[in-house]
């Protein structure tokens, strides 16, 4: 989702206020982050409820200029600074920022009252929690675990509940730093890690992801909070990539070793080795597999594509025969913009990350063409899930399906086992970082 010209133009005001020598040493701006509190207005702000932002980041320009001007007069009413502090007086709508974001790690200083209930909305959705850890009313729900974790996702999910309890007495600033890549943050509340790498439900439809890009909220409620030292600095793909590679559980083995096609089989003669990553040659067809056979298992690996990039993952692949119908699916790898470079109308079950012909996946969560992709498969019996740059993007199970594309069946949907590969159509691209987790 893109910025609004409006928003851009009120973004690129506020970077000037920011960046005066009026700005308080208290929110001088670490070195590689932004201030998104200048120390003495509002300036880049306004305001929003728990409402989805999907819904207001779509509104045509001069919409979302009214809603955005209409909230300004209540942030006004509840929401001042004092001495180089955001203070709310516990009322009011959300301080929200002008500028939506994609993959970034933020810091945030508050200080908060007893029974004040408040939290940090991440790209608009709720919520790294903040509030009285002291609150007996609240111990049913919580609170006696303390802030700093991700309350709004479902009970017993990782990341709802801190792991550990830090807050500060009453009176003292807490500081809280949050890196969100994709749908997965990590918190430190007090340099003291609350949550590692869990997945962020999307509040609004937990059926869908959290959304690639949106804006920063301070929500408060019940209580007096304060706020200082509040910058963010964006996360570039390559970063990303590297956070994600460290999460979830041991036991990858690296299945491509960055040197030559040792242990692969198939179509090697339709690639080579460049920069330890396999790079398709133009024009070559074919499937290259892996000589190990597979059931169910976890499969991580990056992938770089060039505009209107095609290819595809091959999943229990029988060794011969096409990917897509006589194993047990191919997994579409495409450039997300293939309609726009092609001019070629997709089916959903053709979009990127697909169950090719069988069951379409959610997009919006791939880079640009030209940067590394991080995606992650998990086959397990007839299910298969997808984790495309940090959010689930698929989540299948093909014994349910019985309607095909054009169709044309999939006699092979149903395999138990066979080659992990990726399926050549002719197309350039590269895949690095290969590594295989069984399951069984």
């Amino acid at each position: 989702m893109k910025n609004h010209p409006f928003a851009l133009a009120l973004i690129c005001a506020a970077s000037l206020v920011s960046a005066t020598p009026a700005q308080s040493a208290e929110n001088t701006t670490p070195q590689g982050f932004t201030a998104l509190f200048n120390g003495t207005d509002l300036s880049g702000w306004w305001g929003a409820e728990t409402e989805d932002p999907r819904k207001y980041l779509a509104l045509p320009a001069d919409e979302f200029k009214a809603k955005h001007d209409a909230s300004l007069a209540d942030i006004q009413n509840h929401w001042r600074v004092e001495n180089g502090v955001l203070v709310n007086d516990g009322k009011g709508l959300f301080l929200t920022t002008d500028q939506s974001y994609g993959n970034f790690e933020l810091l945030v200083d508050y200080k908060t009252v007893p029974l004040a209930d408040s939290g940090i909305y991440l790209r608009g959705c709720p919520q790294v929690q903040i509030w009285d850890s002291t609150e007996t009313a609240k111990f049913n729900i919580g609170a006696d675990k303390g802030s700093g974790g991700l309350w709004n996702n479902s009970a017993g999910a990782p990341g709802k509940d801190p792991l550990v309890k830090v807050d500060k007495p009453f009176g003292e600033w807490n500081k809280l730093r949050i890196i969100m890549v994709g749908s997965r943050v990590w918190v430190w509340l007090n340099d003291q890690q609350t949550v590692n790498g869990a997945v962020m439900e999307n509040y609004y439809d937990r059926k869908q992801p959290v959304p690639a890009r949106g804006p920063i909220q301070l929500q408060t409620h019940g209580g007096e909070i304060s706020w200082k030292n509040v910058f963010i600095r964006e996360i570039g793909s390559d970063e990303a990539n590297k956070l994600l590679r460290e999460t979830g559980p041991e036991g990858f083995k690296p299945a491509f070793n960055g040197k030559d096609f040792s242990g692969w089989a198939g179509a090697t003669d339709a690639c080579r080795v460049t920069d330890s990553a396999i790079e398709w040659l133009p024009g070559k067809d074919g499937t290259l597999h892996t000589q190990d056979e597979f059931a169910d298992f976890i499969v991580r690996f990056e992938f770089k594509l060039h505009p209107g990039g095609n290819n595809g993952l091959a999943i229990r692949f029988p060794g011969q025969g096409n990917p897509a119908y006589d194993g047990m699916t191919e997994l579409q790898v495409l450039d997300e913009q293939w309609e726009k470079v092609t001019g070629i109308k997709l089916d959903p079950r053709q979009v990127h990350g697909s169950v090719y012909g069988m069951v379409g996946a959610i997009t919006g969560y791939q880079y640009p063409a030209g940067e590394w992709n991080y995606q992650e498969v998990t086959v397990k019996g007839s299910t298969i899930q997808v984790e495309l740059n940090g959010s689930k993007t698929l989540d299948a199970d093909v014994s349910k399906v019985t309607e095909f594309l054009d169709q044309k069946p999939h006699p092979g949907k149903d395999r138990k086992s066979g080659y992990f590969g990726f399926a050549g159509h002719g197309d350039p691209l590269m895949f690095r970082n290969i590594s295989i987790k069984p399951l069984n």
